[in-house]
């Protein structure tokens, strides 16, 4: 892995670091932020990452995929990866819950990495900014999700196949396996996911029975990244608003990628085993 600081200096600086963003993403915060990324990335979850190549150089690009495990950490290696790994190295625009993007520290830390608000508005402009976009279509019940449903994914909401449609911008899958035990979630406490305005507030093996500086601590899962052939939308911009071919388009694409799923989990060892991806297609 190439790492991103010699990179930085010759093509993401000169890309994003110049003009003022309106979501407060900042160039220098991205940096430092990776320092400590990387080392969870290479260290500490062993993430191997599958098809990095299928990411486009350049032009706008809707990214989707399975969500899990309290915090957003699967999100933040697949942005390693594309920083580090890639050829042209590219900010990512996550979709983030405003209750996330509003918590004091981590959503300005968000923010500054590209983080934008989870809306409709929000993503078709910065679909129409030729940007990377990355919808989560299980939205907070993705990471909300109890360890007894892991692997199993929720509806997809169709939101990603309209803005596709109206910005013919082609749809990326990304699969995901390690993210679900890295914070097992036995419970919510759903008085106070109510009280701080929260979509769940979690019960994990360590919180809320530890110390915020232990129980916030991962498992060492070995993460695995497979990212897809990109699926180009061939239909006229008047589909947009045709309900029931976006459910079905949504459907469609979320069991390629509950089989995709399905598929790699038959070929791990165990969570905290390294990958074999000669094994995998």
């Amino acid at each position: 892995m190439i790492h991103f600081k010699q990179k930085l200096k010759e093509q993401f600086q000169s890309v994003y670091g110049e003009e003022p963003d309106e979501y407060g993403f900042d160039a220098q915060s991205l940096f430092q932020c990776e320092l400590v990324l990387r080392f969870l990335y290479e260290e500490y979850f062993q993430v191997q990452t599958i098809g990095i190549e299928n990411i486009p150089d350049h032009g706008k690009v809707i990214l989707i995929g399975n969500h899990s495990g309290v915090l957003p950490v699967d999100a933040l290696m697949l942005y390693i990866a594309l920083l580090n790994s890639h050829p042209h190295p590219r900010r990512v625009r996550f979709l983030v819950h405003k209750w996330l993007l509003n918590t004091p520290g981590a959503g300005e830390i968000i923010r500054r990495c590209g983080g934008v608000p989870a809306t409709y508005k929000t993503a078709q402009k910065m679909l129409r900014n030729d940007e990377i976009v990355f919808f989560y279509p299980e939205g907070p019940k993705g990471t909300g999700k109890p360890f007894s449903m892991r692997y199993r994914l929720d509806d997809f909401d169709p939101g990603f196949v309209k803005a596709a449609i109206e910005t013919d911008t082609c749809i990326i899958p990304v699969t995901t396996i390690g993210g679900d035990e890295i914070f097992p979630l036995l419970g919510n406490l759903k008085s106070i996911a109510r009280l701080m305005q929260a979509p769940y507030w979690p019960i994990t093996p360590l919180y809320p029975f530890f110390p915020f500086s232990v129980s916030c601590m991962p498992l060492p899962v070995k993460l695995l990244i497979k990212i897809g052939k990109p699926i180009h939308l061939e239909y006229g911009i008047d589909k947009m608003h045709d309900r029931q071919l976006r459910k079905d388009i949504a459907r469609n694409i979320q069991y390629g990628v509950q089989k995709q799923i399905n598929e790699l989990l038959r070929l791990r060892k165990s969570p905290f085993s390294a990958w074999d991806t000669s094994q995998i297609k």
